[in-house]
C-alpha cells in the first residue's frame, strides 16, 4: 500500500510537469498553468441531418383568388430530423412515399407515418417534430400546399 501511495505521487508529479511543458511560452515562464477546470473546452455537438425540400409545382388557383397550390418532395436522409417550423396559413397535405416518420403538431400526441399514410395541417399549425426513424434508411414525403399568394411554405422556429 505504501508503494502504491509513492508511485501515485510520481505519477501525480508527472502530470503536473507534463502539463507545465505543454503550456503555452507565457504560462511556462510565469509559472501559472491553468488547472483544467481553467481551460476552456471546445464542444462538438453534431446535429443530425435535416431535410430538403424540392418544389415540383407552383402555380396560382385559378378559381380561388389569393391562393397557390404548390407540390414538392421532401428528402429525409437517414436520422434527418427538419427544425420545428410552421407553413404560416398554408393547408397542408403530405403522404409518405418512402420511409417511416415520426411527427407532431404541436397539442397533438406524436404519431408514427410509414409508407402510404398520410396526414392533414390546419393553417398555422406548429409542427415542433418531423423525423427519419431509420438511422439507415431513407424517408420521402409528396407535400400538398394550399397558401395565401406570396407567403413562404415553410418558416422554421429561430434558433434557441
Amino acid at each position: 500500500m505504501i508503494r502504491e501511495r509513492f508511485a501515485g505521487g510520481f505519477v501525480a508529479a508527472g502530470v503536473v510537469v507534463v502539463a507545465g511543458a505543454c503550456a503555452p511560452a507565457a504560462e511556462r515562464a510565469t509559472g501559472t498553468v491553468p488547472v483544467a477546470a481553467e481551460v476552456p473546452v471546445t464542444a462538438t455537438v453534431s446535429q443530425p441531418p435535416s431535410e430538403t425540400l424540392t418544389p415540383l409545382w407552383v402555380q396560382a388557383l385559378p378559381n380561388v383568388k389569393g391562393k397557390t397550390f404548390t407540390s414538392a418532395i421532401v428528402h429525409f436522409p437517414p436520422g434527418a430530423r427538419a427544425v420545428p417550423h410552421r407553413h404560416g396559413q398554408a393547408f397542408v397535405y403530405a403522404y409518405v412515399l418512402a420511409g417511416t416518420l415520426r411527427s407532431q403538431i404541436s397539442g397533438q400526441p406524436v404519431r408514427t407515418y410509414r409508407q402510404g399514410e398520410n396526414w392533414v395541417e390546419p393553417p398555422g399549425a406548429h409542427h415542433v417534430l418531423t423525423q427519419n426513424i431509420s438511422g439507415t434508411e431513407p424517408a420521402k414525403l409528396l407535400v400538398i400546399f394550399i397558401s395565401n399568394a406570396g407567403d413562404k411554405i415553410k418558416v422554421d422556429d429561430p434558433p434557441r
